[in-house]
């Protein structure tokens, strides 16, 4: 782990959360042992694929998640679970008419949604602290019977033109004839935790409602390599008053209790799978499996349950009618053996009042995270942002090794499986809990989006940002060759270099004391730089080609496949990101030289690097033709043929508009505190003016103020006529990722061919990359923030006489600060509601009124037009970067 840094943003005193964390990282308190760590989806992710042809949403489908065992995770509602992932709790639901439990979330897989994977459900994380010593959950169940096969034969009659099919859709919420949810956890102790279930009908009418908290064992014993088999049973140790008390007994974690206050009916099971429903053979069928506490709830048939103990027991409360406005609550306390007597003689005697506790504690916590400035607004956004990005942490096991080779207990997988998916990643073995993307669509990490949640967290827990970003760098992460893993479908993908920025806010936000991270994130960064030139740059030329690098379907044709005919693409936007990657590296390696010299000449090599990359985007192609686009003001992809001749792919997008990524103010006491970058820089200045000229600006008023920047004053107020014109990049709600100056159409000339595309400010219209996100017009947080923060870096190094059209053609001059502002107040405005009460920010499929409104919701990107949200529905991966801004608001970093 990293330095302890647990400090309260300046000039708050520490609250009890600040102590918890405290002590978490010193080792003496192990609060972060449990939490929120079940995933939201295990099944169709590449982990659960055993198969021939790689199709992982097939090789594993929902209709097989209730009755088929896991090999590497769980899945659940709400779930808890020790961060090894052995012992987990999460809630059942049955509302009378589904045919099976309400156990998981449901969604499209990829080739199911006309816009690809899709969950078709409605809930939200209310609250959660770093310990999670307090949290709250909500989700909306329908009454009637979970429409599963109406969404899945609309959504299979809708193109790509047409609005996906949501479950608001079916019908099955009008008059409100659903249950709230509502999930609260309290931790009394670091292994004692409160769980209070209530459900709240707010339909019209008495309906009937079951409740069934689960508690399981991951199935660690059927696979060959481990015949160990814990048990959970009945026990009365504890309790003393007749109340229900399971015993799980595992050979790591030792004795667990779950105590329920009430007298729930307590069905058992083994968390095995049952062969025959998912595979039509007897052959291997457990006498107790999986889904028979499904069976006997929903189905009424018990015949297939344990009746003294298994793997899996669930507490059964069932009410036959739950009046209208009423609210029904079970209670429930999980506890380690050694910790039942903090709780004393009546587990449930000080339940309310350490929830109580506990829920001010965490109102205390965040009133010294955000600032005191902030609006009730903004503060609501920002606290439910971290609550999502709290709750989206997950634990994710997965040994590519013994993956690829398969388990002793089962069949052999496909030789092809060694030469397919992931197999030259075979020194990855992860078994850590890490901030996933989204809680159902991406389950999994992806290095450039955890990047992004790093800098969120930060503000909350900055030794767990620390941690994550530390963790991407570790030996069984990384590859030998420097690469980071992109995210679990193709660890060999490119991601954008981002790790190096955001490892540097991090530090910022820790308050710029913890030089043992820098080093320990510098070393490891130092073999992706080596990664980067030695692989993205064929040719030696310093342009980059890096693929599609994030950005699904941004350009005219597929970047991540070969051209043909030998011809290959030199990226604006790759090499506009290995600049803006060396220089956050020089920043790291200047700020390490001021208390170690042995820093000072690698800060001298990435500036050398920067220089030759400056020098490539000018003299590319023998002056015939270069990146950046003279006619147009605008940079460009080039696509180079075999014998040298060159072609712009002439499309304004965000591809363009990256180079403005690259700008770093040197400090003020280089001078003195970094001989040799500086002796270096003053002699390329003297000697080579020409390598230094174009990039090097000087504060108007302050001779000492020096900055290195890919783009000079001149086309810098060029490219910002583009980027802030309303018909083009700058929409009501942030920067666009494509010019809307497309909007009718655009065909580009590339090698005699007219390829076609369109400013598309919703929803994907192509299959490329799954067809399930779109960077051909919508806004998208992360970039966003990136071109805000460069503003504010640019008016650092310019001063405030270097003004811009805002909007363009307005007639409005600002400053570039000024510029950066108005980008976040773009970005924090989705999330404020409007004159109705709805917020820009919210899908239009999110329904109205008081049920609905108090509930934000944290999408994957933004309609370019209207700003609704889109994609992934819990991205408080990089979209909690909302948070980061409005804590931002007021408060100087160091």
């Amino acid at each position: 782990m990293t330095g302890p840094s647990t400090r309260p943003a300046p000039g708050h005193p520490p609250t009890a959360e600040h102590a918890r964390l405290a002590a978490d990282r010193a080792g003496t308190e192990p609060w972060t042992e449990w939490g929120p760590y079940v995933s939201g989806r295990q099944w169709g992710t590449v982990r659960e694929d055993y198969s021939a042809d790689g199709d992982a949403w097939s090789s594993f489908p929902f209709d097989h998640a209730h009755a088929r065992a896991y090999r590497w995770g769980e899945d659940g509602l709400a779930g808890l679970c020790d961060r090894y992932g052995f012992l987990n709790l999460a809630l059942a639901l049955w509302n009378g008419n589904d045919d099976r439990l309400k156990e998981r979330y449901f969604g499209l897989t990829n080739g199911e949604g006309n816009h690809g994977e899709d969950v078709k459900e409605y809930w939200w994380h209310l609250d959660a602290t770093p310990t999670h010593s307090y949290a709250q959950w909500l989700y909306r169940y329908p009454q009637a019977r979970f429409p599963y096969a109406e969404l899945r034969r609309e959504s299979s009659h809708r193109t790509r033109d047409q609005p996906e099919y949501e479950l608001s859709d079916t019908g099955v919420l009008d008059e409100d004839r659903f249950f709230d949810i509502r999930v609260t956890h309290a931790k009394a102790d670091p292994r004692a935790i409160l769980v209070e279930i209530s459900a709240t009908n707010h339909g019209p009418d008495p309906a009937p409602l079951h409740l069934l908290p689960q508690l399981w064992f991951r199935n660690t014993w059927s696979w060959g390599r481990d015949d160990r088999t814990p048990r959970i049973g009945t026990g009365t140790r504890g309790t003393g008053d007749g109340r229900v008390a399971l015993a799980a007994e595992h050979g790591f974690l030792g004795r667990w209790w779950l105590l329920a206050d009430g007298a729930p009916r307590i069905l058992f099971c083994d968390n095995e799978t049952d062969v025959d429903f998912c595979f039509g053979t007897s052959t291997g069928e457990p006498a107790h499996p999986k889904n028979a506490v499904d069976r006997a709830v929903v189905h009424g048939d018990e015949s297939r349950l344990a009746a003294d103990g298994g793997t899996k027991a669930a507490l059964w409360w069932s009410w036959k009618a739950v009046a209208p406005g009423a609210t029904v609550t079970v209670r429930l306390v999980l506890v380690a053996d050694a910790a039942l007597a903090t709780l004393g003689a009546d587990p449930f005697a000080g339940f309310d009042a350490t929830v109580t506790t506990r829920r001010s504690e965490a109102d205390a916590f965040y009133d010294a995270v955000i600032p005191g400035a902030v609006d009730d607004v903004d503060r609501h956004t920002a606290r439910r942002a971290f609550a999502g990005l709290l709750w989206g942490r997950q634990l994710y096991r997965y040994d590519v090794e013994q993956w690829l080779e398969g388990d002793p207990a089962g069949p052999e997988p496909p030789a092809g499986r060694w030469y397919g998916r992931n197999s030259s990643w075979r020194h990855v073995s992860l078994a850590d809990v890490v901030s996933m993307p989204d809680e159902w669509e991406y389950p999994w990490f992806a290095s450039w989006d955890l990047a992004f949640h790093c800098v969120a967290l930060a503000h909350v827990d900055p030794g767990l940002a620390k941690d994550q970003l530390v963790l991407m760098c570790r030996e069984w992460a990384m590859h030998p060759d420097g690469q980071l893993p992109a995210y679990e479908w193709d660890f060999g993908d490119v991601n954008p270099p981002v790790h190096a920025w955001a490892a540097w806010q991090v530090y910022l936000l820790d308050g710029g004391h913890d030089r043992d991270f820098l080093v320990r994130i510098m070393t490891k960064l130092l073999f992706n730089v080596g990664w980067w030139v030695n692989r993205k740059d064929a040719d030696g030329s310093n342009l980059y080609e890096g693929g599609f690098l994030g950005m699904d379907n941004i350009g005219p044709f597929d970047r991540s496949r070969p051209l043909p005919d030998g011809q290959r693409l030199e990226q604006s936007d790759a090499t506009s990101w290995m600049a803006f990657f060396l220089l956050s590296m020089l920043r790291i390696a200047l700020e390490l030289s001021r208390t170690d010299s042995a820093w000072d000449d690698t800060a001298t090599k990435f500036l050398e690097h920067f220089l030759a990359i400056a020098d490539a985007m000018e003299r590319f192609g023998s002056g015939q033709v270069r990146l950046w686009n003279d006619a147009d003001g605008f940079f460009y992809d080039v696509v180079v043929g075999t014998d040298g001749s060159t072609q712009p792919v002439r499309v304004r997008s965000l591809v363009g508009l990256l180079p403005l990524l690259a700008i770093q103010v040197q400090p003020s006491w280089v001078a003195d505190a970094v001989p040799d970058f500086a002796a270096r820089l003053a002699w390329l200045r003297e000697r080579h003016p020409e390598r230094v000229g174009a990039v090097l600006m000087t504060h108007e008023a302050d001779a000492d103020v020096v900055a290195l920047s890919l783009v000079p004053p001149d086309r810098i107020r060029i490219l910002l006529r583009h980027m802030l014109s309303g018909d083009e990049f700058l929409s009501p709600h942030g920067v666009r990722s494509l010019s809307a100056a497309y909007r009718g159409g655009y065909s580009v000339p590339i090698d005699g061919a007219e390829l076609p595309i369109a400013y598309t400010p919703g929803e994907s219209d192509s299959g490329l990359f799954g067809g399930n996100s779109n960077w051909r017009g919508p806004v998208w947080f992360p970039l966003n923030v990136l071109l805000a923060d460069a503003m504010r870096t640019y008016a650092e190094a310019l001063g405030p006489s270097f003004t811009v059209e805002l909007p363009t053609g307005s007639g409005r001059l600002v400053g570039l600060a000024g510029v950066a502002d108005d980008i976040d107040d773009r970005l924090i405005a989705l999330f404020r509601p409007g004159a109705d009460g709805r917020r820009p920010g919210d899908p239009v499929h999110v329904g109205q009124g008081p049920l609905w409104s108090e509930h934000p919701t944290f999408s994957e990107y933004f309609h370019g037009d209207t700003g609704a949200g889109l994609g992934a529905s819990h991205q408080t991966g990089w979209t909690a970067l909302v948070a980061h801004l409005v804590c931002l608001r007021g408060r100087q970093l160091p």
